[in-house]
């Protein structure tokens, strides 16, 4: 699903999961070596500061912000948010190929702190402490092998260590905070993983602000008693949307779940079909920080997919361009975190 993204952060330096693509669909390598014959790294130990990408108590990458107008408020916020990583494990020699990433890997994490954490976590800091664990990742590999038993167990791997962050957070950081659960594509299929089985049917739900579910399709009824959000500043429920453009349908759009999805146009926070103009975008940000783009795209809930027409970028470098899986978060940073900061405000207001 993913070569014509990498053009877009080539372009216009929107970068997260590249490599191996054709224009519009990722075309999986040939993969010989099963899930349990591959050696798995170590598991993280997250009493160490180094296995987060982000903690308030550090200086990182989720610290930015994309100019004066905003600021990292974490030292102040009185809610928390734990995101995860999208995929960014991407390219290995076949003959050294491992299913899960080593949150070891210095070139790995650099790369997860200035595209993931620096893009999509960073939005978070205007009203929460951010929280953002490494994890042994899933290779990309992992969503489209004919291997699904290696793929699976992989993604597992994976998820157990976001789970395994998410305890210590609760245990060693959290102190009875209210929290808001965040990730992109892989990352939000372990965030919903991890809201089902342990926030939902537990007593965290009370903490629960809302949920960002960003780049991954959330089918309906997928939880038992969070819903969709459906206004602006809506607390606990969830938001998600999968941006393409507009008249486009993926390759896979119903073998992924797309057709059942629930959908969240995020210039509305609402989700039905209206069309809401580029007159009411905040604006989105370029991948390295270096622009802010106001009125950048319109975006309209189609069937349970966002659609935008061609973001005004100076260039044309968006021409032809379908998929628009990795700037989901950039292309609506400031209503993204507008929305966030209301979220907030009103569950704060609710528990008075």
């Amino acid at each position: 699903m993913y070569k014509y993204i990498l053009i877009l952060f080539i372009f216009i330096s929107f970068n997260s999961c590249q490599s191996r693509f054709t224009k519009n669909n990722y075309v999986p390598p040939t993969l010989n070596i099963s899930f349990d014959a591959t050696p798995q790294p170590a598991p993280p130990d997250y009493s160490l500061e180094k296995n987060w990408c982000a903690l308030p108590t550090k200086k990182d990458m989720a610290d930015s912000v994309p100019n004066k107008s905003v600021k990292d408020e974490q030292i102040t916020a009185a809610v928390d948010v734990f995101f995860i990583h999208p995929t960014l494990f991407l390219d290995i020699p076949q003959d050294e190929f491992k299913w899960n990433a080593d949150v070891s890997n210095e070139k790995m994490n650099k790369n997860v702190d200035e595209s993931s954490i620096l893009n999509q976590a960073s939005v978070f800091n205007g009203s929460c402490r951010v929280y953002a664990p490494r994890y042994r990742q899933a290779h990309i590999s992992s969503f489209f092998t004919q291997d699904k038993k290696s793929g699976a167990a992989a993604l597992q791997l994976a998820y157990e260590d976001c789970k395994t962050a998410f305890i210590y957070y609760l245990k060693n950081y959290n102190k009875g905070r209210p929290f808001i659960i965040a990730g992109h594509s892989q990352g939000t299929q372990h965030a919903g993983k991890l809201i089902k089985e342990e926030i939902e049917p537990t007593e965290l739900i009370n903490q629960f602000v809302t949920a960002y579910l960003v780049g991954m399709p959330v089918p309906r009824n997928y939880f038992n008693k969070i819903k969709v959000c459906t206004n602006p500043g809506a607390i606990s429920c969830f938001n998600s949307w999968c941006t393409y453009a507009v008249n486009y349908f993926p390759s896979n759009y119903e073998s992924s779940g797309f057709k059942d999805a629930q959908c969240v146009n995020p210039l509305s926070w609402k989700t039905n079909s209206d069309v809401v103009g580029r007159e009411n975008n905040l604006g989105g940000i370029t991948w390295k920080y270096t622009k802010v783009v106001k009125y950048i795209n319109n975006a309209k809930v189609n069937n349970g997919i966002l659609w935008i027409e061609e973001p005004r970028v100076s260039g044309r470098i968006f021409i032809n361009l379908k998929n628009y899986h990795v700037a989901d978060y950039n292309l609506f940073w400031f209503n993204i975190r507008k929305n966030i900061n209301d979220q907030v405000l009103n569950y704060l207001a609710s528990k008075k």
